[in-house]
């Protein structure tokens, strides 16, 4: 069992490329910059190569984590300490190793973990930052198609 640091990689590059579409004119822009109160020339302003640098290196870390809610065996890897030579764990992997690795399982996994974690916390900040449930949903559907496709990559990427 070996991190795929590949699949890592590919999958922190999600949020940038979906961020372009997603808070681009073809979906979200309008509605995004009139509900967060961002303009054209706060969005001109800051420094966009450390803003995308930042934002890729915050990506990676997210991606390393996604590989935890998407692939099971890391579960095993945890409740060993790493020690995968007892005769129980190797019985268990033979018997159960890869048997939930699909772009569609890791699918699943991430978009729960967009509805169940991401959603609630973005909508408490929301409701405390007097936010309107339109922003928070443009925000954590962001999010919730961003981990479906980061841990669809992830889980099925073998």
């Amino acid at each position: 069992m070996e991190f795929n640091f590949i699949a890592i990689l590919v999958a922190a590059l999600v949020p940038m490329i979906l961020g372009f579409i997603w808070y681009g004119p073809m979906l979200f822009q309008k509605a995004w910059m009139k509900e967060s109160g961002v303009t054209e020339e706060k969005m001109k302003s800051g420094n966009m190569p450390v803003i995308f640098g930042i934002s890729l290196l915050l990506s990676v870390v997210l991606s390393f984590f996604t590989q935890f809610l998407v692939v099971h065996e890391m579960g095993v890897m945890g409740m060993t300490e790493g020690q995968l030579e007892g005769e129980t764990v190797k019985a268990f992997l033979a018997e159960w190793a890869g048997k939930y690795r699909s772009f569609g399982h890791g699918a699943i996994h991430g978009a729960f973990a967009g509805i169940m974690f991401v959603f609630p916390v973005m909508a408490t900040n929301g409701l405390f930052e007097r936010k309107s449930w339109k922003l928070t949903f443009i925000n954590a559907g962001y999010w919730t198609v961003a981990l479906a496709i980061m841990g669809s990559i992830i889980s099925g990427w073998v």
